[in-house]
């Protein structure tokens, strides 16, 4: 953690894109001001607001206002960085409430996600629908998939191993759909999440195999 002027930096080096360039600037200032509270709010409860944000914009694409959603799914994203952030500046990071904001993360994303399905499902053929779902779905898990086994195996975070960003880290899939909410296309959104998923998901797996059979060992 570093301060710039009267900002405070929490980047951190496994950050997409979305985040370094957006979302960081927003949340830091979000978490000193609720760190300057007389009670902050626990890390906890910051994971479940944000997590409720993100579900909630599923709610907007499902209701007919896809605007709505792609909204709440952004501010979300901007919250979801400060539950970690208001953790280290309060000293209270731990591995429960790491596994706690990354399975609300899960769910949340999954609900927008159908969400968005719902509201394209009456102009598509029921096995289209279907087959959108799943790939959206499972390519957005698939990537904290590969980041969390990655990481296990490698003994480094997948993102710093290879040439291959976080183009699919969940900002950049956050901010995909922010983007289609305010276009009113959740089908292309859609369709964007799966292709980015399991692009990156295949590209970084090769790369992860490469790493490992060329000596590379958990540090």
């Amino acid at each position: 953690m570093s301060k710039s002027g009267s900002a405070v930096s929490f980047a951190k080096p496994t950050d997409g894109i979305i985040s370094r360039t957006i979302n960081r600037k927003i949340s830091a200032r979000i978490t000193m001001w609720l760190a300057s509270w007389r009670r902050p709010p626990s890390p906890d409860t910051v994971s479940v607001i944000a997590g409720v944000m993100v579900a909630a914009g599923g709610l907007g694409f499902a209701a007919g206002y896809p605007w709505l959603g792609g909204i709440l799914a952004q501010l979300g994203s901007i919250l979801d960085g400060v539950d970690g952030e208001i953790a280290r500046v309060l000293g209270r990071q731990s591995k429960a409430g790491a596994l706690f904001d990354t399975v609300l993360d899960r769910l949340a994303d999954i609900v927008l996600l159908l969400g968005m399905v719902l509201a394209v499902a009456e102009t598509l053929d029921p096995i289209l629908a279907v087959t959108v779902a799943l790939a959206a779905i499972t390519g957005d898990l698939m990537v904290s998939y590969i980041h969390a086994f990655g990481e296990k195996v490698a003994g480094r975070h997948p993102v710093l191993i290879g040439r291959i960003p976080g183009i699919a880290s969940r900002d950049v899939r956050l901010f995909t759909v922010f983007i289609a909410g305010l276009l009113g296309r959740p089908l292309e959104g859609l369709i964007t999440v799966a292709l980015l998923g399991h692009t990156y998901t295949v590209a970084k797996t090769v790369e992860l195999i490469k790493y490992l059979d060329q000596g590379g060992r958990p540090r």
